[in-house]
């Protein structure tokens, strides 16, 4: 029997992030990761470059049955905390878009960042190891491992949601907290592309590949970000972002010309160029591909003479205000992250501690607190962390 302070169950973000932040105090750490490889979300995220905060994040950008639980934890750690320790271990960092901070070389800095910080405070971790069996204890709590039995005095479950099953996500969080019975709210896939229906993916397909900025709208929520054509649908930075705010059955809108008036700039160019064809006057401003494609579908055709006023007032509605009906989201395989989760209600805002289990903590992405696209979600993992590495 192995005995602990703190036990910390996930080595991702913000498990590493609590261990260490416990280590610090003088407590005696283990992380027990379940595969073989420490941080493997980590090393996937930003394109190998780690999105790893925000300079704009605020608790706005968070989806949550109770949009104030997040306050707390984002205030006492915000993202310029985690910028001041990525500048002490060295690491060159870049704001690509929107305040989005990327690691200009590798996401394995950060990794090292965190791996570093729990040697020095003392840390302990062990990977492809399986908790079996946790039980309450008076004082604690005791665990059944595939590397035998430990236990502790505060547990921490940082194992994830459901996204990417194939960087070993398992639903083993909610799993823990149903057995300590606190009410587990219903996931599903966010930051996740769009399926189509058959009838317009037949259409779109041949645009594979193809990125556009869009403004989309879904449900009074509006984003203004790039979005790219796929064989099996829509992507981008602009749909990933609405699909948290998307429900089966609902339609999105795409304004394919967000910080253009398509009307007045069509007459404005017939005055210009009457006996230029409409879609060699739109390819100044979209891919050629999407112009031909969108046209030859809506039947937009002839030279600017040859179009009224009328017309030129329902090609410039079309293309503002696009109406389609996905047929779904491609699912956990290519979800950034899991929406719902465990319910706020049922842990302390302020250390991240079950209200009717003591010592036992719930951190990161299992938490019914989902991110916006563009590093949210780190933050989320950093701060809830600490709060947890404060109080076990």
């Amino acid at each position: 029997m192995r005995d602990f302070d703190v036990i910390v169950i996930g080595g991702g973000a913000s498990g590493l992030m609590c261990a260490a932040t416990a280590g610090y105090r003088g407590k005696s750490v283990l992380v027990i990761e379940h595969t073989r490889k420490i941080g493997r979300k980590i090393l996937m995220s930003g394109g190998g470059r780690c999105n790893f905060t925000n300079i704009h994040n605020s608790p706005a950008n968070f989806l949550s049955e109770n949009p104030h639980f997040c306050k707390s934890a984002l205030k006492r750690y915000p993202a310029t905390q985690f910028i001041e320790l990525v500048e002490r271990h060295g690491i060159e960092f870049h704001e690509k878009t929107l305040g989005q901070l990327f690691c200009n070389e590798s996401s394995k800095e950060i990794l090292q960042l965190l791996l570093t910080e729990c040697e020095w405070a003392g840390v302990e971790l062990v990977s492809e190891t399986r908790v079996e069996k946790i039980a309450a204890e008076a004082n604690g709590f005791h665990l059944l491992t595939s590397g035998g039995e430990m236990r502790c005095d505060s547990l921490v479950i940082a194992t994830g949601g459901l996204s990417i099953p194939n960087g070993g996500a398992t639903a083993f969080a909610f799993d823990v907290a149903r057995q300590f019975g606190l009410k587990v709210l219903d996931t599903r896939a966010a930051l996740v592309p769009f399926t189509l229906q058959p009838a317009d993916l037949e259409y779109i397909k041949p645009l594979s590949g193809i990125a556009h900025p869009v403004s989309v709208s879904c449900n009074g929520t509006r984003f203004e970000e790039s979005m790219l054509f796929t064989h099996r649908g829509l992507s981008g930075p602009a749909i990933l972002q609405i699909s948290s705010y998307w429900n089966p059955g609902d339609s999105i809108e795409i304004d394919l010309f967000p910080d253009l008036n398509l009307e007045e700039w069509l007459k404005s160019q017939r005055d210009q160029r009457p006996k230029a064809e409409l879609k060699t006057v739109l390819s100044g401003v979209m891919s050629k591909r999407v112009v031909q494609t969108l046209c030859d579908h809506w039947k937009f055709d002839g030279t600017l003479a040859e179009l009224s006023n009328k017309r030129l007032a329902q090609i410039a509605e079309q293309f503002h205000h696009w109406q389609l009906k996905p047929s779904g989201m491609e699912g956990y395989r290519t979800a950034e992250v899991t929406l719902g989760g465990i319910d706020t209600d049922e842990l302390s805002s302020k250390t991240m501690e079950a209200k009717k289990q003591p010592g036992l903590f719930f951190i990161g992405e299992c938490v019914d607190v989902t991110g916006h696209l563009g590093g949210h979600n780190f933050q989320w993992a950093w701060a809830s962390g600490v709060a947890a590495g404060q109080a076990v």
